[in-house]
């Protein structure tokens, strides 16, 4: 009993806290992104802008998840639950887009890599 009620009184401040930490991290890459692009002259075809912001909603994304689970203990009643849950899947479902998008940009990357060795490989055969 000691326990559940000194959960259901910290709980909330952890959760809390996550959710700021979250808030902050989409702040800060915002602000990254936003700098990298003024620093290209409003190039809106660099990809880094794309990523560096990705990159900050995904982790973003899972301090906010990480606060969701959490507050599954204080779960009461089913409604409770139902709310809790729609919130977690839509987190869960956005995570995993923002995640194939790096992952794609990342194979993407790396195929581009490949192509320049072997190009550059190409060249020193010639020469």
């Amino acid at each position: 009993m000691i326990v559940e009620i000194f959960l259901g009184k910290i709980i909330p401040y952890i959760a809390g806290s996550l959710e700021a930490i979250g808030v902050v991290i989409i702040v800060i890459s915002a602000i990254r992104a936003i700098g990298i692009l003024l620093n290209s002259n409003l190039d809106f075809s660099k990809e880094e802008v794309k990523l560096k912001l990705s990159m900050g909603l995904a982790l973003a994304l899972e301090f906010k998840l990480g606060a969701e689970i959490i507050k599954t203990v204080l779960i009461k009643n089913l409604e409770e639950f139902y709310v809790l849950a729609a919130v977690t899947i839509l987190r869960m479902l956005i995570g995993f887009v923002i995640q194939g998008e790096l992952k794609a940009h990342k194979e993407e990357g790396e195929v581009a890599e490949k192509e320049k060795e072997t190009i550059g490989e190409k060249i020193k055969k010639i020469i």
